[in-house]
Formats: C-alpha cells, structure tokens, sequence
C-alpha cells in the first residue's frame, strides 16, 4: 500500500475526526463516546507531534498524535501516545510505520518517554506500540468507566534510548 507520513494540518481534521469516530465505534480503543470538537482536540495535543498516514489522493488513512500527561515541568518530556488506523489501512503497516515516524519526531522534540493506555481487549494496539519498542508496565483496574462499565487499561511506555539518558 502506498502512503505518505505528513504533519496533521487543520484540513485534516474531519478525515481524522472520522477515523476516531471509526475508533470510538469498536468500544475498545478509548472511554471517549464522541469526537470532540476540533479546538478542545487542539487544545489537548502537542502542537508539533501530530502525524497522518496519506493514501492516494490525499486520503487520511491512519493519525497519531501525542499529548502532555502534566502541566508539571517535570514531565515535560513525558508524553502519551494516540494512534487510530481508519478501516481503509488497517492490516497493511500503516499504524506501525505512523507510530515509527512519531517516535522519530518525539525525539527530535525532546520527548523521553512515551505512555500509552489501551485496554486488554485491544490485541492489535497492543501488538502495534509492542512491535514499536513500548513494554508493559502494568494494568490499570477500573481506572474508568465506559458506559456504565468499570475497565481496565494497560499502561505501556516506551523509553527513549537517545532522550534523557544522561
């Protein structure tokens, strides 16, 4: 499959509000149960770690995108990971050529750890952030409810072997 990794722009948007909707959809990706709007999704995103996997003619395939886990200076090199492949990419390298390119990207911009939480039930984020180098840290239980459920998450996080080790 042919597809081109570019920064998100604003255009972007309603392919990649799309492509969450898709992943909101399956109830294993996030405890979100709408998009939202595009300025709280801006508001809550790194400015310069947002990617989009491009198919032909400009098509939104796949998107990734990090976001601070604390205002807290501290962790200002500390970031989590959102990944959603839309059903035309899916199975075909896309999510793990996207997440490889934001890893790149976050060490360039001073990131040395990257977290993800994802639920048990979600073999194939799981398998992708393990095939990009994250491990597991440990579960979460009912950390948050999803419709009225309690879930678990798992806790995945991805050092930097170049960022912050000295």
């Amino acid at each position: 499959m042919n597809y081109l990794i570019a920064d998100m722009k604003v255009t972007d948007w309603e392919q990649v509000c799309s492509i969450y909707i898709e992943g909101i959809a399956t109830g294993v990706a996030t405890f979100e149960t709408s998009a939202p709007a595009w300025e709280k999704w801006d508001a809550g995103h790194l400015q310069k770690l947002r990617l989009v996997a491009r198919g032909s003619e400009g098509v939104v395939l796949s998107w990734a995108a990090l976001s601070p886990v604390s205002d807290r200076c501290v962790y200002g090199g500390v970031a989590e990971v959102s990944v959603y492949v839309g059903e035309q990419g899916r199975g075909r390298g896309v999510g793990r050529a996207l997440l490889g390119a934001l890893i790149e990207e976050s060490e360039r911009n001073g990131i040395w750890t990257l977290q993800a939480g994802v639920f048990p039930e979600n073999a194939a984020s799981i398998k992708l952030h393990l095939r990009g180098g994250f491990r597991e840290v440990g579960r979460r239980e009912r950390i948050g409810k999803l419709n009225g459920v309690w879930r678990d998450t798992l806790l995945l996080e991805r050092r930097s072997g170049n960022v912050g080790t000295i």
